[in-house]
Formats: structure tokens, C-alpha cells, sequence
């Protein structure tokens, strides 16, 4: 039986892919529930109900994580993962209903495929539905199918996906899944290119090189803002809490610098979500030396996950 090295790895969490392979565009869906917080280093992000990942935010969960193409129109998948989850009455108990609790986070894909198409609450639906713990696919699937990296130039990006990774060796789970669609390069773990802007000989260009020394193109900037991100979730069934949680997403956020250049760009809307399987288990709350161990596992498998992206 082969390994599972991909999110569901982390037990108690299931993944649905579904997406348009014309059309260029779709969705991943994390389903828990879990206790989950975020890091937002990109300047150009699209997303939905982050707060409730607050450390101060009433809800202590949330039941689901959405991935989605489409940019800000791809939001609405967000809708058909909540009726989804309400269908099967899992959510936040109030009085009148069990109210779902879906963050979600797009990426712009729509000058990949047809940019009439996006992502909308019937795909939603159907991802959530299809939802599985068996190993993610990888690739040009769900929110990654019409993900790029390398958009210095007007041509010569490379397309890339989703990407996952898992780190069973230290007593807890630890998992990654990204999706890669950077206005940079995607380096390997010595810093090497492996996938970005291309010249028309065929060789890399070294995007944060070529900005470095003004070799941009004058026409760059108006055609290029806001149509990068790069989004991964990292989870463990490790016990930890919100505020826990918040500290090791903030480390395993290093790895979008470590394996993407340049990152976390006024042209990228880079987010990374850290979510737990188990909450604080026992009320009790880690150390802060398991908390760092958790986080430098995380990031390693996120690097490994981004890597992957354009591996596959």
C-alpha cells in the first residue's frame, strides 16, 4: 500500500477536487472540522471570512477551508460549501440554524483559460461533495487548474498546480497542500529555478534579478497587479489551539520566501492557513518548544508542497 504523503494524511480531514480542465479554472475544499488560523502576507488577496480564524473571534472552529480560482468572482463556490455542510447539519449551533463556517481564499486564473467561466456555489457543492481522505490528487486540478507561475513577461509563464507534502516522523502528523500561481520563480531547496519567466531563448530569467536591475518591462505593472497568489493549508492532528496555531502559521509562511522569488509581492495575494484536527486537547496548551517544532515542520512540508506544484 503506497504511503500517503498528501493533507489527508492528517486524519480527520477530507479534500474535494472539482474544476472546468476547459476552461482553466476550480476549486479545492478542506473539510473538518478543526481549530484553524491564518497568515496573510500578500497585498493583493481575495478571501472570505478570515476573522473567524481569529484568536478573539467568537466561533472556535470553522467546518471547512475553500481554495478557489476564479479571483473575487470565485468567492461564490464559498455558498455551495456551506449548503453543503448545512445538508449534512454541520456547522456553528445557534437558535434558529447550524451556521457553517467556510474561509476561503482565491487565486487568479482567468487569463489561463475562458475568463468567462469561474468558479460558482454548483461547484462549491460538488467539491464538498466529493470530498474524500484518500491521498489529494496533484496537479492541474481543483483550485490549481489553471494556476500559473512566472508572469515578468507577456509570455513564457509556466503552468503550475496543486502540490502536497507530509511529515509523519515526529510523533504528531503534519501535511501541506499548495497551490502555486506567483508573479515569481519557484526554486528548489538550494535556490535554484526550477519553474518561472522564460526568455525567448528557452532560459530562465530570474524575475527578482531582472526587477533588481530595472529590466521590467515598461508595460509590467498595469497588466500584472493583482493576478498572482500562491494559498497553502497546513494541518496536524497535533493539540493546539488558535493562538498556537497563529505562531505556526506564521513559520511555515516562511516557506512561500524560502521556494518562491520574489514573494509575498504588492502583486501576490499570498495566504497560508495552519489548522489543527484535535484543538487544544484536555484544555491543555503545548509548549512553546513542540509549538516550533510544529511550525519548522510545517514549513519544511509546505516547501516540499510548493516545490511540487510545478514538480507535477
Amino acid at each position: 500500500m503506497t504511503e500517503n504523503l498528501t493533507l489527508t494524511a492528517v486524519r480527520g480531514l477530507t479534500v474535494g477536487h472539482v474544476h472546468d480542465a476547459a476552461a482553466a479554472t476550480g476549486c479545492t475544499v478542506v473539510l473538518g472540522p478543526f481549530v484553524a488560523a491564518v497568515e496573510v502576507s500578500g497585498l493583493a488577496t481575495g478571501s472570505r471570512e478570515l476573522d473567524a480564524l481569529s484568536p478573539l473571534h467568537l466561533v472556535p472552529r470553522c467546518d471547512a477551508i475553500l481554495l478557489t480560482g476564479g479571483s473575487a468572482f470565485g468567492l461564490a463556490a464559498a455558498d455551495g460549501v456551506v449548503r453543503w455542510l448545512e445538508e449534512q447539519g454541520r456547522g456553528f449551533p445557534t437558535r434558529a440554524a447550524v451556521v457553517p463556517i467556510v474561509p476561503a481564499a482565491v487565486l487568479y486564473d482567468l487569463g489561463v483559460g475562458d475568463p468567462r467561466v469561474r468558479p460558482d456555489a454548483e461547484m462549491g457543492h460538488a467539491a464538498a461533495a466529493v470530498a474524500s481522505a484518500e491521498p489529494v490528487p496533484e496537479g492541474a486540478v481543483g483550485a490549481g487548474a489553471g494556476a500559473s507561475v512566472g508572469k515578468l513577461l507577456s509570455d513564457g509563464l509556466e503552468l503550475a498546480g496543486v502540490g502536497c507534502w507530509s511529515d509523519t516522523a515526529g510523533g504528531h502528523v503534519v501535511a501541506a497542500l499548495a497551490v502555486a500561481n506567483a508573479f515569481g520563480d519557484v526554486l528548489d531547496e538550494r535556490g535554484r529555478i526550477i519553474a518561472g519567466s522564460r526568455g525567448p531563448d528557452g532560459a530562465f530569467l530570474d524575475t527578482a534579478a531582472a526587477i533588481r536591475e530595472g529590466r521590467a518591462p515598461d508595460w509590467f505593472e498595469s497588466r500584472r497587479v493583482g493576478e498572482n497568489t500562491t494559498l497553502v493549508v497546513v494541518a496536524t492532528d497535533a493539540p493546539l489551539g488558535k493562538m498556537d496555531l497563529q505562531v505556526v502559521a506564521r513559520q511555515a509562511m516562511n516557506a512561500v520566501v524560502r521556494r518562491l522569488s520574489p514573494a509575498n509581492t504588492s502583486f501576490d495575494g499570498d495566504i497560508l492557513f495552519a489548522a489543527s484536527t484535535t484543538g487544544e486537547a484536555g484544555g491543555r496548551r503545548a509548549s512553546p518548544v513542540d509549538v516550533l517544532s510544529i511550525g519548522l515542520r510545517a514549513q519544511m512540508v509546505a516547501e516540499r508542497a510548493i516545490e511540487r506544484t510545478v514538480r507535477r
